[in-house]
Parts: C-alpha cells; structure tokens; sequence
C-alpha cells in the first residue's frame, strides 16, 4: 500500500504488472483513486448528508454506467438485499408520517447499494483491497487524531466531543469508536505477521487508535477491540505451523497484555479520564435496567413484532417507547417486517459462514479475510445491544466481506478450469495469485 502506514501482503501476493493501453489505465487510475476518496470519506459525519454520501452518488453512478459484470458468487447477497429493502417499503404503510418513512428506507436502499459495488470492486480486482485499507487507514488515523485532540482541548471540544466522551468527526462516540476497530485490526495483523524491522510504524498506528478507542468510552468499541484483537490472534496462531514463528507470536501476546495493563493504569492516573473510565467500565448501566430501560424494551418490542407481520413502520418504534431498539435484529423486524427481519438474519449468517473458510485458505487476501471476519462478526454480536442499521462502515465490511467470497470463487473456478483437457493456463497466472 501507499499510505502514511502501509500495510501490504507477502510481494509474491501482488497481482502481476500487464500492458494496459494509455486510455484503459487512465480509466483504471480513476477508479482506484475515486475509489480511495470514497472510503476516506466514510470517516466524516459531522453533518447529514456527509461528503460521503454525495461522493458515493457520483461514484455509484459512474460505476452502474460502465455496466459492471457481478460475480455469481454476489447472488445470495443482491437476494438478501432486495427483499430487506422490499420489506422496508411494504413497512412504510404502517407508518404515520409516510414521506418520512420512504426517505428513510431510500438511504437504507442507498447504503445497501454501497455494500454490492464494495462487493463487486474488490472481487473484480482483488488488489483493491489494499487500496480500501490503505484509504481506512488514513481516515481512521486522522479521525481518531481529531477525537484525541479535542478530547484534551488542542481542538475544540464541542466539535470533536460528546457528553465528555471522544467523538472525533462522527456525531456520536458509538459509531466513533467501533469505526477505528477495522484499521486496528489491520495494524494489529501486521505487526503479528511482519519482521520487526518493519513494524514500526503499525505499532504507531496501532497506539494512536488504541487510545482514541478508549477515549470514546464506548462499552460496544471496547468489547468490538477485544473480540477482533483476540480473535485475529488466535486465527494467526492457528494456521502458524513454524514453532519459531508461534514463540514468537506468544511473545507479541504477552507484550500486547502488559501495553493493555499500562495503557488502563496511565488512564487511570489522569483525573479527566479515570472517572469517566470507572463509570464506563460498568456492564450494566442504570439505563440498561430500568423500567423501559434497554433489556425491558427488547422484550415488549419482539412481543409487538409478533403481532405485526408488516413492522411498526420507520422510525415508529419511538412512538411506544421512551427511546430506540438499541437492537439491529429487532429493529429489523419492526422497521421492516417480517419479510425484511428474516432478510438481514439470512444476511447475517449467510455471510458468516461463507467467509468463516475463508480465513484459513493460503490465499494472497487471507489477511483481508480474516481482519474482516473477525471484525464483522464482532459488529454481527454488538448488535444485539445497539442500532447498527446505519452505519455506513457496516456496510463496507458486508461489502469486503461478499467481496473476498466472491475472490474465492473465481481463484476455484480458474483453478478446475485450468485443470481440463487442452487448457494451459496455471492457477499463478490468475490476478493476484502467488507464483
């Protein structure tokens, strides 16, 4: 990769160099760079609608005019996807304010559009991946800067702050925190798997998210950090076969539970963070168990849902309630019905356990797989405590997720071809193998 700290696979896993007339390489180059600017604006959303949103739109619409070819791996997704989005607009009968509701499902109907051309980019092109990474990275790191920042005053804290709690340029820390978990998770793989000659700068990266990550006081962005760091470890450990390599992964393990210790007792000498962070740190918050609080809600609500094979409608569950879902699978079902509840849980886990192989296969994109894996099926449990029905690296990660299945497709489709009667192409001549 190109970015301030880069992140590349083994050299042998880049896509060999092939003559491109002037004209297709130019297109080529425009791709990739709208492409990098898309991704670094998913990082901005101080205001709606987000400069990402109206890069997307003009990105989604030169993209649909080229008449792109979609692998057939990409089917189960575009399925799943159209009927959640059919049970969205049948769902907007039962709501009272009926142009409210229809805006409300086009930007879900957006986004989720969003999630099919990350899908088909990344899987027509696997060395995209790199440039989605490259571009994460660098609004991650500036993201979590700003948070950081103004946090401590450098920046104004009104700005890049919320409720005392890092925010950096996101409207709330949830969002906030949780969005630096996929870099993190990148960062953390690559000083894992590289030398140490060459960690230096991930290791630098991985602090500054680190702490931004812990200023957002985000029980979910914790938990999400947790579950992703141990999950990516143990996955590396795993298919490490070398007894040398996996000492050595023993020792970065130990080293990165005494950083985690220091980092806690630094925060926790500093009187502005210590007693946010004891109150955080709580499990259950007063909220949680309240009258009407969160759990209470769960259960009213999927009572309700039962009794309404269409849903509440969009943004009517608050119409019963003091407050929101704060649950993405019931707020499926009362936003979008029957019909679009059983769409996302068929999402869901259609797309763990297709990619779920994944991480194990010796493919030029397994750090991908297993980064994304790891992170996505933290967002996948994290939902059931909180509304992720709009964030839009949600829909990125399904998006690289459905890509990096799509990839495993082609390499096996390529690879029983070239085993056939009269064919001479080798598996290493595909887009991105190793020699």
């Amino acid at each position: 990769m190109s970015a301030s700290v880069p992140y590349e696979p083994d050299a042998g896993a880049r896509a060999p160099a092939k003559p491109r007339a002037g004209l297709r390489l130019d297109g080529r180059v425009i791709g990739t760079v709208a492409l990098w600017a898309v991704v670094f604006l998913g990082g901005f959303v101080l205001r709606e609608p987000a400069p990402y949103e109206l890069a997307m739109v003009v990105v989604l619409s030169g993209w649909l005019l080229s008449a792109p070819r979609l692998s057939p791996a990409l089917a189960p997704l575009l399925l799943v996807v159209v009927l959640f989005i059919c049970g969205g607009l049948l769902a907007t009968l039962m709501s009272d304010d009926f142009g409210e509701a229809i805006m409300y499902i086009a930007v879900t109907g957006f986004l989720a559009l969003t999630s099919v051309f990350f899908a088909a980019v990344t899987s027509a092109d696997p060395s995209r991946l790199r440039t989605v990474a490259n571009a994460y990275l660098a609004s991650a790191l500036i993201v979590a800067l700003l948070g950081i920042g103004g946090y401590f005053g450098a920046l104004p804290g009104s700005l890049f702050t919320l409720y005392g709690r890092a925010k950096g340029t996101f409207q709330d820390p949830n969002v906030f925190g949780p969005f630096l978990v996929l870099p993190w998770t990148v960062m953390l793989h690559a000083v894992l798997t590289r030398p140490l000659s060459r960690a230096f700068l991930p290791v630098m990266a991985l602090a500054v998210l680190s702490f931004a990550i812990l200023l957002s006081f985000s029980r979910a962005a914790w938990g999400l950090a947790a579950f992703s760091g141990l999950g990516v470890y143990l996955l590396i450990f795993i298919v490490t076969r070398d007894a040398r390599a996996r000492a050595r992964l023993l020792g970065f393990g130990l080293a990165g539970v005494v950083a985690l210790v220091a980092m806690v007792v630094i925060a926790l000498s500093v009187d502005s963070i210590s007693g946010m962070l004891l109150q955080r740190a709580k499990l259950v918050q007063d909220y949680d168990t309240a009258r009407l609080g969160r759990f209470a809600r769960y259960a009213l609500g999927f009572q309700m849902v039962l009794d309404n094979p269409f849903g509440l409608g969009p943004l009517q569950f608050r119409n019963f309630f003091p407050e929101d879902e704060h649950n993405t699978y019931l707020k499926a079902f009362t936003t979008y019905g029957w019909l679009g509840g059983v769409a996302y849980l068929a999402l869901v886990g259609f797309t763990a356990t297709r990619l779920f192989p994944l991480v194990f296969q010796p493919r030029p994109w397994q750090w991908a797989a297993q980064c994304v894996f790891v992170v996505l099926l933290g967002h996948m449990l994290m939902s059931v405590v909180i509304d992720t029905d709009r964030w839009r690296h949600l829909y990125l990660l399904y998006g690289l997720a459905w890509g990096l299945i799509a990839c495993e497709y082609g390499w096996r489709a390529r690879a029983a071809a070239s085993m056939r009667p009269g064919c001479t192409q080798a598996r290493a001549d595909t887009p991105g193998a190793r020699p």
